[in-house]
């Protein structure tokens, strides 16, 4: 049964061995173990439905409302966990089908009521708030929405309800041959349907793509009626409407089906673990890889501080003191930074790939070491969110913010935005501990992607306040160096104020517009992307 009140099943942990605790301990200094509400004290809590009793849909028990009241951004987290849940959706509905779905969107426009889509209930940036109002809300879950409707052998494309989450895409598609090839860290429960609403990026997305590149249709049920887009590989007949809908956040309507663009399995697919002496030989490694374009499909670079975290929480500290002595010996110590490196496709073309990558790795003083930790990254590429819950009942709160720069920007960047982390809570005589990975790499440049660790006061409004300290004090650095305020994970409400930033006036105005004509009562997911 997956957490309520955070991320994974019950009973999966994340364990941290003492080693780990001490390094923690050392950093930012001890925890403070919490004391979470429960349940059924939350359930308690909640307010009376203010929808009419019966004859509109909506499923009104208090219980169903709570599970699809939060996501897992930081506030949604302090909220599920000491209890203060906030505002919950008056109802919810689970419909099964796009006749359905919009259906529930027409009974809650005749309620005058607010919608929230939900779908896998994974945002990190505020997307399913529920906002004080004096209409009601309603969730619209899309969660019974999750089969593989059509596949096109000849076209290679899939139709999906929006609903279905990232196992069932890949497991549905492989009964045919085919694979999409989408592997956000949230893939065990995020959806289809979000990851192209919120304009997510995979894993492998040097290989496949991020979601825009595999969005070829989909079809909205929207307050003034039905709207699909795309449909066709290419066009040149004005803009492209399938990116209206791309990064859209519900503001425009539900997303209930979507079409993508499939490939075959591959033969081969191996990771590898390569150090380099230095940041600064590993970032120019990196690129000169990406700009000979070569068909890796992953390459995920960690800095020295991020470096040494991984190994210091991997747990075996037999193996790891075995690989430090090895680096020793091949001129690889303090300040190493760690490579991932993907090959995937024919066998004939990850061998020339790999034997190409770790060419360009050796010229910049690189020391392949197998890959025996690409295969550890494979069976825990999707646990990281777990490290949240064992953090937390050590009594340390975690956060992450990631953007994306071109190559000249992006080591300043990088290490501007550590600073301000170390920097937003040094007035409160609190440490926090920052690390960052290259989570994508393009030839233009790259994300950033950078993780905080940081005490827990013991408080709920104190550990807010030293959240909004550090979000706000790192979100106005990338904004000052020119990076986007969000590469993968979209804006909803902790991102929203820096969005007119990077779209400008008459930019914001044009979205506003966009909304208004689909959405002329304003009921879809209000507060939002933009206010």
């Amino acid at each position: 049964m997956r957490r309520w009140n955070g991320w994974g099943e019950e009973g999966d942990e994340y364990a941290l061995s003492d080693d780990a605790r001490a390094f923690l301990a050392a950093r930012i200094g001890p925890g403070r173990a919490p004391h979470d509400a429960s349940l059924q004290q939350v359930v308690e809590r909640v307010g009376a439905s203010r929808l009419p009793s019966s004859g509109h849909g909506f499923e009104t028990d208090a219980k169903i409302r709570v599970l699809h009241a939060r996501g897992q951004s930081f506030p949604d987290w302090i909220a599920l966990r000491c209890g203060r849940i906030g505002p919950c959706a008056d109802g919810v509905a689970l419909p099964s089908s796009h006749d359905e779905a919009a259906q529930a969107l027409a009974s809650a426009r005749k309620l005058g009521a607010i919608v929230v889509p939900y779908g896998g209930g994974t945002s990190v940036v505020g997307h399913l708030n529920v906002p004080a109002s004096d209409r009601p809300v309603v969730n619209i879950s899309l969660a019974r929405m999750n089969r593989l409707m059509v596949v096109d052998d000849k076209a290679w494309l899939g139709t999906f309800g929006a609903g279905t989450p990232g196992p069932q895409v890949e497991a549905q598609l492989r009964a045919h041959g085919f694979m999409l090839g989408h592997f956000p860290q949230s893939y065990p429960y995020s959806t289809l349907g979000g990851w192209v609403v919120t304009r997510s990026s995979g894993q492998q997305s040097l290989r496949y793509g991020r979601i825009e590149q595999m969005f070829a249709s989909g079809r909205l049920a929207t307050p003034r009626g039905q709207w699909s887009v795309g449909g066709v590989p290419a066009s040149s007949a004005g803009p492209d409407l399938r990116e209206v809908v791309l990064g859209s956040e519900g503001r425009l309507g539900l997303l209930t089906e979507v079409s993508v663009r499939l490939r075959r399995l591959p033969e081969e697919e191996s990771f590898h673990g390569v150090f380099f002496p230095n940041w600064a030989s590993a970032i120019d490694a990196v690129r000169a890889m990406v700009q000979a374009d070569l068909p890796l499909s992953m390459l995920r670079l960690s800095n020295e501080v991020e470096t040494e975290t991984q190994l210091r929480l991997a747990g075996h500290p037999q193996l790891i003191l075995w690989l430090q002595r090895y680096l020793g010996m091949r001129g690889i110590d303090e300040g190493k930074c760690m490579l991932m490196l993907g090959v995937t496709g024919t066998l004939a073309e990850c061998r020339r790939t790999r034997r190409d990558a770790l060419a360009i790795a050796k010229r910049h003083r690189g020391v392949h070491v197998g890959k025996g930790m690409g295969k550890a990254w494979v069976r825990n590429r999707f646990r990281g969110p777990l490290l949240r819950n064992a953090l937390w009942a050590l009594g340390y709160g975690a956060d992450t913010v990631e953007t994306c720069v071109n190559w000249p920007k992006a080591t300043a960047l990088m290490r501007a935005i550590e600073q301000a982390a170390h920097d937003a809570l040094a007035g409160d005589d609190e440490r926090i501990h920052a690390f960052t990975h290259l989570s994508h790499v393009y030839r233009q440049g790259c994300s950033i992607y950078s993780t905080f660790v940081f005490r827990s006061a013991g408080d709920a409004d104190a550990d807010l306040e030293r959240w909004r300290k550090l979000k706000t004090r790192v979100s106005e650095v990338i904004v000052a160096h020119g990076g986007t305020i969000s590469h993968q994970h979209g804006v909803g409400v902790d991102h929203a104020a820096y969005l007119p930033a990077e779209k400008g006036a008459l930019g914001m105005d044009l979205l506003r517009a966009v909304a208004r004509e689909v959405d002329p009562d304003g009921m879809m997911n209000p507060g939002k992307l933009f206010t």
